[in-house]
């Protein structure tokens, strides 16, 4: 038998619209889908009637299906000679574990093709009014995972070199983590006064945004009760919110 092919594909960062055109023809084309926990359910509409949907989410500390078990899904569907599309949150190599899922099919000697998508660390921000760059505020911008944890011997990020290097940090999977990620910030240069901003389902209907600075932020999520999922945001560009908070205008006023 023919082997089928895997397309790895970034279904963007919540909004179903946010999604490429090749993102949608690789939907359409699909004998399987393999989707993800944080990708707007609307998409699969789009798939054949014929279609299999396989749910692959993943909570934390609670996965559907392991990492490990995801590949070989992929490789035993493709060998049947399926079309397999493997549906992931965001862009497939951003956090995505994009990376690995390639490393098997290529293994396997399985045709892949990977489709990028819009990122929730540019795309987040952007509706709640925040640019990741800004000409007078910052030239540059980090991604960066919040996710690890110092007292589980997880923490390997480089707080000093993040603290003065970078005007304008975007961490993913932060919000367990924040009181962390803001006191070590602080501990390696960032001033408490940094403004910063928590990004709750972002580019959805349930988007929320809280801000505040290193100092006040998590008080002001904990206020509101900010779950995840969540982008954590630091830096001056925080500040220009108040002015183009494009998306919570639209939504206020359809809800009149």
């Amino acid at each position: 038998m023919e082997r089928g092919k895997v397309y790895l594909v970034g279904a963007g960062p919540g909004d179903p619209k946010l999604i490429t055109v090749r993102g949608l023809e690789c939907i359409k084309e699909a004998d399987v889908i393999a989707y993800d926990r944080l990708i707007n359910k609307e998409l699969l509409e789009y798939s054949k009637k014929d279609c299999e949907l396989i749910f692959c989410g993943k909570l934390p500390g609670k996965h559907e299906l392991i990492q490990e078990q995801i590949h070989d899904l992929l490789v035993e569907k493709a060998l049947e000679g399926k079309v397999v599309t493997r549906l992931k949150g965001g862009d497939p190599f951003v956090f995505g574990r994009g990376a690995e899922e390639a490393e098997v099919l290529v293994e396997h000697e399985i045709p892949f093709e990977i489709v990028p998508g819009i990122t929730s660390g540019i795309a987040a921000p952007a509706y709640a009014g925040i640019p990741v760059t800004h000409r007078d505020h910052a030239g540059s911008f980090t991604i960066i995972t919040g996710h690890g944890r110092a007292e589980k011997g997880q923490d390997f990020i480089n707080w000093h070199a993040l603290a003065e290097g970078s005007d304008t940090i975007c961490f993913y999977m932060g919000i367990g983590n924040l009181k962390h990620i803001c006191s070590e910030l602080i501990a390696h240069g960032k001033r408490a006064d940094t403004p910063a901003a928590v990004i709750e389902w972002g580019t959805t209907e349930n988007q929320r945004t809280v801000t505040g600075t290193l100092e006040t932020i998590l008080k002001n999520a904990q206020k509101e009760k900010i779950t995840h999922p969540a982008m954590v945001i630091v830096g001056e560009v925080v500040r220009m919110r108040e002015k183009i908070r494009w998306f919570d205008r639209i939504e206020a006023a359809l809800s009149k």
